[in-house]
């Protein structure tokens, strides 16, 4: 049966999202648009545990919580976060200790760190909880911003409108916190669109408080399919609402792209992932976080492949049109920075594991300089993610002459350690690395299957789920052979400095990049050659890179070779691997979709793409891939990973259900149907 698709969800326009105007009384906020206050300048948190713990029975819940998911509680409107700390502290109070607790709240105007240090300075007790959401917030920029609260606590803070918020994400609740500006002051957040999106996004038997008793309100919610009922409500305030749904809507949403429809929830009780690089890291430590067992099988050694260089650059060049590729880059940037300077931080050492010393991102063509021009009008984006500058203040950044007299700065981007990332993500208790070459993948035929990874030494490893996670060689099984992957080899090259040579303060990037030095050692490069799977250093690759080092900083590069610097390839050390892209630049990431049947299932697309086949895409049970990084495996594996694991764990996604869908492996099998290849 075939059918005119709906209309799949589209991304808005990435922007910049304004602060409110607030007048202060002390430590609480009142905003001036909304002529209301954030919280009751009685007893604030008193209020937010009548209201939204206790009609929630929040506590009684967290105390029997035994699923092996997370709890998941979605908010409308963060405001200062009050709510969402008090449910924190209430889930540690209650819960068991293997529980986990899934925040996500969503906010159009999110207040500054100072404003938002400010308004929690009131509650003393919550100072534990409320410095660390205080140190990890973001940018307000558009999309989803994932924070790792704890090892058992995660927030999605999810900037921009309400409803458009909740129609794009990827997951289900199991308690709303129904908040925001009261009916009479925000009428334009309490319409039935909103109370559809609730109903749409909650499990069966979700439940809901609000503080108002508002006929708008009752009238929404039981459109949507919501009982409600009256119950006391706080202080002065004599009734307020709570209740649930039993049984939501269908996600309507995957009518028009049924092939991405998730593979039904399996329970992973242990993990192989195979490949030990940035990708397979990653989803390992993602994956122990949430309380699962992970072997992770390495032919070589952690970071041996293309993630094994001393050094390298947290960096992405966004789109002057926004695509879902360059909004998947952006929130990759920017969870990357925040995942690594929580490692770092609990990870003190020297060198360090990363620094955000910033990127310059030089205009070498008049091209270049138009299409960053176009880029900084068409997206205002918050001067700490990108800027535009020009003239001698590229040189003041860098630290160094550069030969460019336009180029963009991002301040919190900056330069990695992969091999060592690599190895900290996998020192988690609940992960084993074994060193070994898997030769086969199979299914058991139980009736539950779970799959039998065959090593080249002939043992055999039972798993709930694998992840293959190896770069150009992820597609040489029989299950993922019929995704595209193009073998791409990198060289980079590193030069010995003398004590007390001038070096570039910032990572420095246009055709190539260079990284301020560690330990006296400068890295720069990489060669990028399609189609080439050999790994032995060249010296026509370390030219190439001197050429391009060369053509960015012609003055510094000058200046060395004055004071007897040897920048020829023969002076050189480097380091050669080979890394895989797709053909759309995109990395896979997420089930391994079963071609055969999708070719079989959808082969109406090649005469007719605008008629759909009603048949849910067909996967391989509990078989995973994130593969595909390319040059950027810094800014994309971390929150592919996530994406990975979260699915994996049924709980809500980073990412915007649009991006979800980008990444999938299964989206080449369609183009190529929709194109009758």
């Amino acid at each position: 049966m075939t059918q005119r698709p709906a209309q799949a969800p589209t991304l808005p326009p990435l922007a910049a999202l304004s602060a409110p105007q607030l007048t202060w009384n002390d430590t609480s906020p009142h905003s001036d648009a909304f002529d209301d206050v954030y919280f009751s300048r009685e007893d604030g948190r008193a209020e937010t545990e009548h209201v939204f713990l206790g009609a929630n029975r929040l506590p009684e819940r967290f105390a029997a919580w035994q699923a092996s998911r997370a709890f998941v509680i979605g908010e409308t409107g963060f405001g200062t976060g009050l709510n969402m700390l008090c449910a924190w502290a209430c889930f540690e109070q209650n819960a068991p200790a293997d529980a986990r607790l899934h925040l996500l709240s969503t906010e159009k105007f999110p207040l500054s760190r100072e404003a938002l240090t400010r308004a929690l300075s009131a509650w003393p007790s919550l100072a534990s909880y409320s410095q660390v959401l205080c140190a990890l917030w973001p940018d307000a920029v558009s999309g989803i911003h994932r924070l790792h609260l704890s090892e058992r606590v995660t927030l999605d803070l999810h900037f921009g409108d309400t409803t458009e918020r909740l129609n794009l994400l990827d997951g289900q609740v199991d308690a709303w916190f129904l908040d925001g500006f009261a009916p009479s002051k925000n009428p334009d957040m309490w319409q039935p669109e909103l109370f559809e999106a609730m109903a749409a996004r909650s499990r069966p038997w979700a439940t809901f408080a609000t503080f108002t008793c508002a006929g708008i309100v009752k009238r929404g919610l039981k459109a949507a399919g919501f009982h409600w009922q009256k119950v006391p409500g706080f202080g002065r305030k004599r009734e307020m609402l709570a209740g649930g749904i039993e049984t939501p809507p269908p996600d309507a949403r995957r009518s028009a792209t049924p092939w991405f429809m998730p593979p039904t929830h399996r329970d992973a009780h242990h993990v192989v992932v195979i490949g030990a690089g940035l990708a397979g890291s990653s989803v390992a430590a993602a994956l122990a976080k949430r309380g699962k067992r992970v072997t992770v099988i390495e032919r070589d050694a952690p970071g041996a492949g293309g993630s094994g260089n001393r050094q390298g650059a947290l960096y992405v060049k966004l789109a002057v049109d926004t695509n879902l590729q360059s909004r998947f880059y952006l929130a990759g940037l920017l969870y990357s920075q925040r995942q690594f300077g929580q490692l770092a931080a609990a990870h003190p050492q020297e060198p360090p594991l990363w620094q955000p010393c910033g990127v310059v991102q030089l205009a070498l063509s008049d091209k270049e300089a138009t299409r960053q021009r176009r880029f900084m009008a068409h997206h205002p984006l918050p001067a700490s993610v990108v800027s535009a500058h020009t003239d001698t203040t590229l040189s003041e950044l860098a630290g160094v002459p550069v030969s460019a007299s336009q180029g963009l700065y991002y301040p919190q981007a900056g330069w990695a350690r992969p091999k060592r990332l690599c190895e900290q993500w996998l020192q988690h208790p609940r992960i084993t690395v074994q060193q070994g070459d898997v030769t086969g993948l199979a299914q058991t035929s139980e009736q539950t299957p779970r799959w039998q990874v065959a090593l080249a030494n002939g043992e055999r490893l039972q798993a709930d789920h694998v992840v293959i996670a190896t770069a150009s060689l992820a597609n040489r099984f029989t299950q993922t052979a019929e995704l595209p992957l193009q073998q791409v080899r990198g060289q980079v090259s590193e030069l010995t400095l003398p004590e007390g040579t001038q070096t570039p303060d910032k990572v420095v990037c246009a055709g190539g990049y260079v990284s301020p030095p560690i330990e006296n050692v400068l890295t720069f490069g990489a060669s990028f050659v399609p189609n080439d799977a050999t790994s032995h250093v060249i010296d026509e690759e370390h030219q190439r890179n001197i050429d391009e080092l060369r053509q960015a900083l012609p003055e510094w590069v000058a200046a060395l070779e004055a004071s007897g610097v040897s920048l020829r390839p023969e002076a050189l050390e480097g380091r050669a691997a080979v890394r895989a892209a797709s053909p759309d630049k995109t990395p896979y990431a997420g089930p391994v979709p079963n071609a055969a049947a999708w070719q079989r299932d959808y082969a109406v697309l090649r005469k007719d793409a605008s008629k759909v086949p009603s048949i849910p895409g067909e996967h391989y049970p509990g078989l995973w891939i994130s593969t595909a990084h390319g040059s950027r495996g810094l800014a994309s594996a971390p929150l592919c990973a996530e994406v990975l694991a979260s699915r994996l764990c049924d709980e809500p996604l980073p990412i915007e259900q649009p991006l979800v869908d980008h990444l999938h492996p299964g989206r080449r099998l369609i183009s190529a149907l929709v194109r009758a290849q």
